[in-house]
C-alpha cells in the first residue's frame, strides 16, 4: 500500500470530529502553501506583464477601480 492510500484509508476511518479538525488543519494549510507560492511568484515578477496590462487599461480607460 502506497503512503497515500494509507493516508487516504486512515482519515477514512477518522471520527466525525477528528475528520472535522484534520480538514479545518489541511485547508489552512493548503491556503498557506498557495500563499507563499503566489508570493513567490510576485517576487519572482511573474505577474510583472498583468500588471502592466491593467495599469494600461487603467490609464486608457478601459478598466476601473474596485
Amino acid at each position: 500500500m502506497s503512503e497515500v492510500e494509507e493516508l487516504e484509508s486512515r482519515i477514512c476511518s477518522l471520527p466525525a470530529e477528528d475528520f472535522t479538525a484534520f480538514r479545518e488543519w489541511f485547508s489552512e494549510y493548503e491556503n498557506e502553501l498557495w500563499d507563499q507560492q503566489i508570493a513567490s511568484d510576485y517576487r519572482a515578477g511573474k505577474f510583472n506583464d498583468l500588471i502592466a496590462r491593467a495599469h494600461a487599461e487603467m490609464a486608457q480607460g478601459k478598466a476601473k477601480e474596485l
